[in-house]
């Protein structure tokens, strides 16, 4: 299994000179946690950092500190990790684990954004795949006994 058959290809983005308040905007009319932040690049969104739902909350929720003089820049994280859409799936993962991330950018082999895949959408793809063992314990099960009482 690989990252590109489970990522969510719909990826809202922006750069990173977009008004902070224009991006909880952003976040609150598409329904999303976070905001990828791009480079236009030769017509390729390149991705520079991301920004989530939480990282506003931490970052801008003082007192004193006014929202509205805040770009994407001021916020992201500048550390970008991204998936290629031909990783594995469980090595992705661990790569969530080690560096206590939900979300990851995912690129093609030039480094374009393809799409995001979140820790929701790993856990979608581990039910689905859980269920299909549920399905086959209890298919080997109907076969055991009708194999049996037809003997």
């Amino acid at each position: 299994m690989n990252v590109g058959e489970f990522c969510n290809r719909d990826v809202v983005i922006c750069n990173k000179d977009t008004p902070l308040l224009e991006v909880a905007q952003l976040m609150r009319d598409q329904h999303v946690g976070s905001v990828v932040i791009t480079a236009e690049v030769q017509q390729k969104n390149i991705p520079l950092g991301i920004i989530t739902d939480r990282d506003i909350v931490l970052e801008i929720n003082a007192p004193e500190l006014d929202i509205k003089q805040y770009n994407a820049c001021d916020v992201m994280g500048h550390e970008i990790i991204t998936a290629n859409l031909n990783d594995d799936l469980w090595g992705v993962i661990r790569l969530m684990r080690q560096k206590g991330i939900r979300r990851i950018p995912v690129v093609d082999d030039t480094h374009t954004l393809q799409g995001i895949i979140s820790f929701d959408d790993l856990l979608e793809a581990l039910v689905e795949e859980f269920g299909d063992l549920v399905q086959l314990i209890s298919r080997e099960q109907k076969r055991e006994i009708s194999n049996r009482t037809t003997h």
